[in-house]
């Protein structure tokens, strides 16, 4: 890489030519203050917070260049803290506070938003500027999001994300001049509108005007209502995320604490959703199975992440078929306390609260879906999300890092390493190929970390030699994480150009790892970790301690098939733990 030679405040250094001056000074240990912009997805110069004086060779550049998209050059002369630049920065932020709804004490993102630290580091401590401010608009039709534009700064990350990583473009800049803001088309909710409501949009926005639907509250009541039992489950990624709240690095595994939190905050039984994970691989690869062997719609999808499922109703009907009947371990958890530990343990499902901690916003749009109940009887009533566990937390006045390490509660509270890896793109996949080989093979094989399906590639390809009919065959997996992604492989399958038989999809980047409801990290975060690796690598730590690594060795899920359910794919499976998807309208009045 051929190299430049430039000066940042007087520091001498050399990089690659393709830097931008902020990377540079990021590399020279020099901080550039950002506000609009995210790495790799919006580089747009729109906030002026990153401007610096700079001279090439002794000429003096025009204005105050950003930063962020200005490009180094041999011989240039950076300066990030005259007094020029900093009078710059200081008005530019004041004018944005201007025009921003500023009751940081309620609102959602207070001590996380990045306006805010930024206010502080320049000591700004009154309001110089006050004149009109744009008209304020909420919209909380959606289960998940809620999109405030009193609070929105006009960034554009959101909208990149929306575009750039998810292909979508729900999101832009509406009207103009002083009543431009950011919104869906027409004037649509984000519920009636071609969302699919995976809250990257939530994870890139820098204040509050967007953030999910909050239900802490409600949890909270369900809990001191003395006549409910209130149970909840935790999914894999969840345990990656959630220490990140407390301080602790990025990626940093907190089962046991996280468990201990949630029995202190009153929850009548504290479960693991790795256990229903190992369930929904025990039903997928039978299912799976079952389709090759039987000439099933192929290649066969999976349907574990709700944002996916969202994505394929509106914009791919024609692949419903494909589609795994397979309910997402969210939901399958929830239909099993409701039937198969209630009855074990004889309590009233009448009385059961489901709660579930996520990482994910369209898990709260997933449990609300018609098709997730059984006799009457929601199977998840309330999601909270990574972040609104943390909130309960703190409410409970509980320090998280002194907690002790806890198990979860028995019977539906065992979870395999299988398990565990569900929440990194390609997880699934995994996981179902452990268990499908050794059916196939019929017997526990010894080899069975299939990496050649790990990584952030956004669409990753493999062929496995599996025992197909006697015969050894060659099986084709395919695995992608976004919308974006995934439209890349449904269309090669529609043209003819990939040929597979098992395909795992996720909404989100890195999967569930960087869902919408994880812990925020900051754009200047982010230029020192990657948050998709870093959780990742948590869950396979994860995965490689557990005695368990395959779904079909879990003890609990021998004795749930023993005791309740027969076999995978029974008429008990499939009343329970499978559901069915139709075709969904991309913008409708319907609420």
């Amino acid at each position: 890489m051929e190299k430049v030679n430039i000066t940042i405040n007087g520091i001498a250094i050399s990089v690659p030519k393709d830097y931008t001056v902020l990377m540079a000074a990021k590399e020279a240990g020099i901080d550039i203050p950002t506000l609009c912009y995210l790495k790799d997805v919006n580089e747009v110069a729109a906030c002026r917070v990153c401007v610096v004086e700079a001279d090439i060779n002794g000429v003096p550049m025009r204005n105050l260049p950003a930063s962020c998209v200005l490009q180094v050059a041999e011989g240039m002369n950076v300066r990030t803290n005259t007094q020029r630049v900093r009078k710059a920065v200081k008005m530019n932020v004041e004018l944005i506070l201007a025009n921003h709804n500023r009751e940081c004490l309620t609102c959602a993102r207070n001590q996380s938003c990045e306006l805010q630290k930024l206010c502080d580091e320049l000591g700004l401590q009154k309001e110089r500027f006050d004149g009109d401010r744009r008209e304020g608009h909420i919209d909380d039709f959606s289960p998940s999001i809620v999109r405030d534009s009193s609070k929105c700064i006009l960034c554009g990350r959101c909208v990149s994300t929306c575009k750039k990583v998810q292909g979508i473009g729900v999101l832009d800049f509406t009207n103009r001049g002083f009543k431009t803001e950011v919104a869906p088309a027409f004037g649509f909710s984000m519920n009636n509108a071609d969302c699919i409501l995976c809250g990257q949009c939530v994870q890139s926005c820098p204040v509050a005007a967007l953030r999910e639907k909050n239900d802490v509250q409600a949890v909270w009541d369900a809990i001191d209502d003395p006549d409910k039992f209130v149970v909840v489950q935790a999914a894999p990624s969840v345990r990656v995320g959630l220490g990140e709240e407390f301080g602790l690095p990025v990626g940093t595994p907190v089962t046991g604490k996280m468990i201990a939190a949630l029995k202190r905050i009153g929850f009548d039984r504290v479960f693991d959703t790795n256990f229903s994970a190992d369930l929904t691989i025990m039903e997928e690869g039978t299912e799976f199975i079952n389709r090759v062997l039987n000439g099933g719609a192929l290649p066969m999808i999976t349907s574990c992440s709700p944002g996916w499922i969202r994505y394929c109703e509106m914009n791919y009907p024609e692949f419903i078929p494909n589609l795994s009947t397979c309910k997402s371990p969210q939901q399958m958890f929830g239909a099993m306390v409701k039937s198969y530990y209630s009855k074990k343990f004889k309590i009233s499902r009448k009385t059961i609260v489901s709660v579930s901690i996520m990482p994910c916003t369209a898990k709260k749009f997933e449990c609300r879906r018609p098709e997730m109940e059984v006799d009457g009887y929601r199977d998840v009533d309330y999601v909270l999300t990574t972040r609104e566990l943390a909130d309960m937390i703190r409410q409970g006045r509980l320090n998280f890092a002194m907690l002790p390490d806890e198990e979860p509660d028995s019977w539906m509270g065992e979870g395999t390493g299988a398990g565990v890896i569900f929440g990194a793109t390609g997880g699934v996949m995994e996981a179902a190929i452990r268990t499908v080989a050794d059916v196939l093979y019929n017997k526990d094989l010894e080899e069975f970390e299939y990496e050649m399906v790990r990584g952030l590639e956004g669409v990753k390809l493999a062929t496995l030699q599996l025992p197909i009919n006697g015969e050894m065959t060659d099986v084709k997996v395919a695995v992608a994480h976004t919308a974006a992604n995934a439209a890349k492989v449904l269309d090669a399958v529609k043209a003819g150009e990939l040929d597979v038989h098992f395909i795992e999809i996720m909404a989100c980047p890195g999967g569930c790892v960087h869902g919408g409801g994880q812990p925020y990290v900051s754009s200047k975060k982010r230029l020192d970790v990657n948050p998709r690796i870093d959780r990742a690598e948590g869950l396979y730590a994860e995965d490689r301690r557990l005695p368990f690594r395959k779904s079909h060795h879990n003890p609990e899920i021998k004795a749930l098939y023993s005791d309740f359910l027969g076999e995978p794919n029974s008429h008990l499976s499939h009343k329970y733990l499978h559901t069915t998807y139709t075709k969904r309208a991309k913008y409708t009045d319907e609420k």
